[in-house]
């Protein structure tokens, strides 16, 4: 499988960003990525959030590596140093992205002390700075994800005033969480839940920038919901939904995109991840690597605990492969057959 190889350039990245799944560490992983795929052919994906420094310093093709199977897909960088925001950036056209994104809406501390993140939203020349640097650099779309606001600056005058510097350097594209980050007291995990959400604001933000692309993100946990925003903003994005509920994504692609052909059974999407895992595990990766996405495949199913409990038990061992998701599998028809 050729995970390098350049996507077209033609690849419509405004289209797919109608409906996206959030950039989330230690989750949207390649294997991740791959999966979600099989769900659905339209949506846009992007990668974990990577500092730019671990590009420039560390295994780049290892970060960097993906399917073209996964496009359309964007890259999103953390940084706050222009020039090497630029160079990781041409990394990322060069190996194939859709789209660079840059991380302004993450409040973790250990991202607060390398000076990117939601902290940057203080400093908007700096951003963009960054953000002008990168696209004189690519042909392909440069965009920012934030969020409405941080600590104290959450008015919408705030918010104003980060995006209309942004926009003076060229910036079209916001990806904007509805709720605001404490950059102090608040965990990562409190910062997407404890911050009340104010859909309002994001939705004044395109009412006086019409030119511009404005995408929601925060607390969007069904096509309905998604439909609802969409009457007001260019497209919605998703976050821990579509990881814990990933069949939830089996319908985006009819209701949001209008395709006409069915959506996949949970049945197909498992027969086509197994064969990507049995050619994964035939190069070296652990299954436990792999499996740890499907574990919300038959959500809301019967035997869906069964199946989870299982894969998480025995998946894990070095050694573990396919016959550990066919018996899980064949627990869950099992629960199917009793509950009929």
């Amino acid at each position: 499988m050729n995970r390098m190889s350049s996507t077209p350039a033609s690849q419509n990245v405004a289209a797919a960003h109608r409906y996206s799944v959030a950039p989330m560490m230690d989750w949207t992983d390649r294997h991740e990525r791959y999966f979600l795929r099989l769900i659905t052919h339209r949506a846009m994906l992007y990668t974990e959030m990577i500092p730019a420094a671990a590009l420039l310093h560390g295994d780049r093709n290892r970060l960097l590596v993906h399917s073209p199977a996964e496009y359309p897909l964007g890259l999103q960088l953390g940084g706050s140093n222009p020039r090497e925001m630029a160079l990781c950036a041409r990394f990322g056209e060069a190996a194939g992205f859709n789209e660079i994104n840059m991380n302004v809406g993450c409040p973790s501390s250990r991202v607060q002390s390398g000076r990117f993140g939601a902290c940057l939203m203080a400093e908007p020349e700096l951003v963009s700075d960054c953000f002008s640097a990168m696209a004189s650099t690519v042909r392909i779309p440069v965009t920012i994800k934030c969020r409405i606001g941080i600590d104290d600056r959450d008015s919408y005058e705030d918010l104003e005033s980060f995006v209309t510097t942004l926009v003076d350097g060229g910036c079209r594209t916001f990806i904007v969480h509805a709720r605001k980050a404490w950059l102090t007291g608040l965990s990562p995990k409190q910062n997407r839940e404890v911050p009340p959400l104010h859909y309002n604001l994001v939705y004044r933000l395109k009412q006086n920038h019409s030119d511009l692309e404005i995408i929601l993100n925060g607390g969007i946990c069904s096509i309905e919901a998604a439909s609802s925003h969409l009457e007001h903003v260019d497209g919605v994005m998703v976050g821990r939904e579509a990881y814990r509920n990933p069949f939830s994504l089996a319908n985006v692609d009819r209701e949001l995109f209008g395709v006409k052909t069915p959506p996949p059974t949970r049945w197909q999407v498992l027969d086509q991840y197994k064969s990507y895992i049995a050619s994964e595990i035939e190069s070296g990766t652990q299954l436990k690597h792999m499996s740890r996405h499907i574990l919300g495949l038959f959500t809301g199913q019967a035997g869906a605990r069964a199946w989870r409990r299982y894969l998480s038990e025995h998946a894990v061992r070095h050694s573990a492969g396919l016959e550990i998701i066919e018996a899980a599998e064949r627990i869950v028809q099992q629960k199917m057959q009793h509950a009929a």
